[in-house]
């Protein structure tokens, strides 16, 4: 049987660190980019006897608000942390504090995939295993608010769920409640992954654990569909298990067999008390979603109506900085739609490969710039109305970029003004033409290329200012005559 007439079934757990400025249940500091070991612990996160945690209400609210965008069900009238026991040299008390029956989110959907629950909980610590013949552990992880996001199992490839894994992180970003980085840990996948030769029935589930990068996410559930495949092929059958995933080997590798909920004897945690949040204001729905940034899947929407290809448009939308200058710009280009269109095309190309190829602190220019935006939307609009040739346009903001100035004022100065008499490019084309006989003697042998030779070195005695379709005609009617 071929692969294709087997179905696939994926379902993802997601754990994404929160932003706060505290770990989930202490006063630890949550700094994701401490590298000092064990600096940001205390008694509470470490699991000493004796001491009681505290709910961090800023990451609270921060998993509601992922709920209120995913047009989630909000648990209102009850929800409660639950202690989830196993041990592991990361877990400092012995059991971990999550939730299981009532999570803060239930439900809602985001790229097409529906959500089983959103629920929140406390990181492990760090464990380093190639320090030689022990490992170290790193405990300032330890208790950061950590978001799990579960789905249904309604993934059916690797890109569909890699897609998502962005969808996700994107919109994390979005609403500012985490930074998600998956080369940092900041957010890990796990994928549920069964093969079937009946669509309508699930296959044997093999967990995927902590893919950290959308790569290894595509690759990781490749690499096990294939295997599901080729065992049952053989007339083997899947064991359910937790594996892992060798980025050097590019396979999966058995780690243990799979526990179930009931292996982690889930209890209600005695010290952490009962969340009714209909109680608390500002967590009402209407609250929530008054702070909302214009979401992602909003945005896009927004820039390819606008006329945007549709790989600039996602750029704006992944890029906050580009994104958020290009509406600036726009805004200022009023309604010189044209002027509009240049605007996302030289944001995509120019600044952002100038920035990229210079090391070029655009940032840092937009705060010495209060009028930054207007200042490249008049560039822009220059374009727009012919008064500048691309290469005059690029040259232009190179100078802005390095020395500052109002782009009228360069052009002028430079003498990069586009010219569109006829009589000052016949002036400059004639002593191209009678120079080059050759050239002249190609064209008129049919060689249409050689043109673009004058027009060409036209732009070049101009230095960018001429008109390059009337240097053509110019051209086109001297060697004619």
């Amino acid at each position: 049987m071929s692969e294709s007439e087997y179905f696939t079934t994926i379902g993802l757990e997601i754990h994404a660190e929160l932003k706060t400025n505290t770990k989930m249940f202490c006063r630890c500091k949550n700094d994701p980019d401490e590298e000092r070991p064990n600096v940001n612990v205390c008694p509470i996160c470490m699991g000493h006897p004796g001491t009681l945690p505290y709910i961090n209400k800023e990451a609270v609210k921060h998993v509601l608000k992922v709920g209120v965008a995913l047009g989630s069900h909000l648990a209102t009238e009850f929800t409660e942390f639950d202690r989830k026991n196993y041990f592991y040299p990361d877990i400092p008390k012995g059991y971990q504090i999550s939730q299981y029956k009532y999570p803060l989110v239930s439900g809602g959907s985001l790229h097409g995939v529906d959500i089983t629950r959103i629920h929140l909980e406390e990181d492990t610590a760090k464990s380093s295993h190639d320090t030689g013949d022990y490992s170290l552990v790193d405990f300032n992880r330890a208790g950061l608010p950590l978001m799990e996001l579960v789905t249904e199992p309604v993934i059916h490839s690797a890109k569909q769920a890699g897609d998502f894994a962005r969808e996700l992180q994107l919109l994390l970003r979005t609403l500012k409640v985490g930074e998600a980085n998956m080369e940092k840990g900041e957010m890990r996948v796990e994928a549920n992954i069964s093969v079937s030769k009946d669509k309508n029935k699930f296959g044997t589930k093999v967990e995927v654990k902590n893919l950290n990068s959308f790569r290894s996410v595509e690759r990781a559930i490749d690499y096990e569909v294939q295997r599901h495949i080729e065992v049952l092929e053989k007339g083997g059958t899947i064991e359910q298990e937790t594996r892992g995933w060798d980025e050097n080997k590019q396979s999966t590798f058995s780690q243990r067999k799979k526990e179930n909920s009931h292996d982690y004897r889930y209890f209600p945690d005695p010290d952490l008390p009962k969340i009714k949040l209909a109680e608390v204001p500002e967590f009402s729905r209407d609250a929530l979603a008054a702070e909302l940034p214009e979401l992602p899947w909003a945005k896009r929407q927004r820039f390819l109506d606008m006329g945007l290809k549709a790989e600039d448009a996602e750029m704006f939308v992944s890029n906050e900085l580009y994104g958020n200058f290009y509406d600036k710009v726009a805004s200022q280009c009023g309604d010189n739609k044209k002027a509009v269109q240049l605007a996302a095309n030289y944001i995509a190309t120019d600044v952002a490969g100038f920035v990229k190829t210079s090391g070029f602190d655009f940032p840092a220019w937009l705060t010495r710039r209060n009028d930054g935006a207007e200042a490249f939307a008049k560039l822009m609009i220059m374009l727009a109305e012919g008064k500048l040739s691309s290469r005059a346009g690029k040259d232009i903001l190179k100078i802005m970029f390095e020395k500052g100035g109002d782009p009228a004022e360069i052009a002028e100065r430079e003498g990069m003004l586009q010219k569109n008499d006829e009589a000052s490019i016949e002036a400059l084309l004639k002593p191209l033409i009678e120079a080059n006989p050759q050239v002249v003697a190609d064209y008129k042998a049919g060689k249409e290329s050689a043109l673009m030779f004058f027009v060409g070195q036209g732009m070049k005695a101009s230095k960018g200012s001429a008109n390059p379709e009337v240097l053509k005609q110019v051209a086109i009617k001297l060697i004619s005559n």
